[in-house]
């Protein structure tokens, strides 16, 4: 079946992922990265399929309801992957307003716009879909009831999750009652809540996921392990949040692009999956971690860099823990994560000790500058 899709966000860091997996996966369809290309976004991170014949980037503000609502109808377009978000809690914490303005109004955008296009089509809703990628932030926080972890109850245990360890008895399901607790989760929840009024209200085909942390290649370094990665390597400090006791659960983010193809195709409509590694990890731990991977890939003696790390005053509204039990996912669709996070980080480390120029063009903000420029001049 001809497929021509909107993937919004698609020049950022999950975006590109599941544009690329999209691109390669079905040539028959016909892709379209919508994206404003603020500081999160970088087209260097599709330069392997900028090329392709089913692909096309459009530079566009979701919250341009105009430019959307021509761009559906002038490429026919008849699904939806909405990705594209302010996603920095730090930066949400300073800067509300804008949060509220991308995360709500810009998916409010972008359902208008498939709501009066799809329903001007003889077929209306047939063949058409509404995809929504959340947060695992908006259910709230978890308590930590078991400092040293344990292993999980079954059924929220991957069979790849062989040394997966749980820090409570709780974990994140589909039918907890929303509980955000910084700005950007806040936004989140909002716009979650949008997805499903337009199908409750209008018969919208719509689907949510709640994912997990992402981590891989091509994520913008001010999330943890690419700035730390980062600043290992030329010794700079590691600004660890109190005590570095905070959980998270943490996903491969080509696994997370899998699970979106999945849901995709195959997700029921009005449906909520959550998506999560089964791989929960203090962040404490994580950093050890990364130190070890990336002193012996340079070359360095086992903790050389151990003392890079400096404790700094914990972020305000810090959530404890996050774990995600996909079982809903596994079971009905049959997704699970392919890689074992000392796999995926092994990976990760190594990549981006690999794409060190890219890595600079980002620090540096010259691929900004590229955009500005290039953009200015058409």
């Amino acid at each position: 079946m001809k497929h021509n899709i909107i993937i919004t966000g698609g020049a950022g860091f999950i975006g590109s992922h599941v544009v690329r997996l999209f691109v390669n996966k079905y040539p028959e369809y016909n892709i379209i990265n919508l994206d404003k290309l603020t500081y999160a976004g970088n087209l260097a991170n599709l330069k392997d399929i900028e090329g392709k014949p089913n692909y096309k980037f459009v530079k566009m503000d979701i919250c341009d309801f105009e430019g959307v609502m021509k761009l559906m109808q002038d490429e026919h377009v008849d699904g939806i992957i909405h990705l594209a978000a302010e996603s920095h809690v730090d930066r949400s914490i300073k800067d509300p307003f804008t949060f509220a303005q991308t995360n709500v109004m810009g998916t409010l955008s972008m359902l208008q716009a498939a709501k009066l296009y799809w329903e001007s089509l003889p077929e209306k809703w047939e063949g058409k879909r509404f995809y929504h990628i959340s947060t695992d932030e908006v259910y709230g926080a978890l308590e930590l009831t078991h400092p040293q972890g344990i292993e999980p109850p079954f059924s929220t245990k991957a069979s790849s999750g062989k040394n997966h360890l749980a820090y409570g008895d709780k974990f994140f399901t589909e039918d907890l009652k929303y509980q955000p607790h910084s700005p950007y989760s806040a936004a989140k929840a909002s716009s979650d809540h949008f997805v499903r009024a337009f199908h409750d209200t209008y018969g919208m085909p719509t689907v949510v996921t709640n994912c997990s942390n992402n981590y891989g290649p091509y994520q913008f370094p001010e999330k943890l392990i690419p700035l730390f990665i980062n600043n290992i390597r030329h010794r700079k400090p590691l600004p660890v949040y109190g005590k570095g006791e905070n959980v998270r659960d943490w996903l491969y983010v080509v696994d997370h692009a899998r699970a979106i193809d999945t849901i995709f195709h195959n997700g029921k409509i009005a449906e909520t999956y959550n998506i999560g590694g089964f791989n929960e990890w203090k962040n404490i731990d994580i950093i050890h971690t990364l130190i070890r991977t990336v002193d012996r890939l340079l070359g360095r003696p086992e903790g050389a860099d151990d003392d890079l790390i400096t404790f700094v005053t914990d972020r305000a509204g810090h959530d404890m823990r996050y774990a995600i039990d996909s079982t809903k996912l596994q079971k009905e669709l049959g997704w699970e994560p392919s890689l074992q996070f000392e796999e995926g980080i092994e990976l990760t480390v190594k990549w981006y000790l690999d794409n060190q120029e890219w890595m600079d063009n980002v620090t540096s903000g010259g691929y900004m500058k590229y955009y500005e420029d290039m953009y200015a001049n058409r």
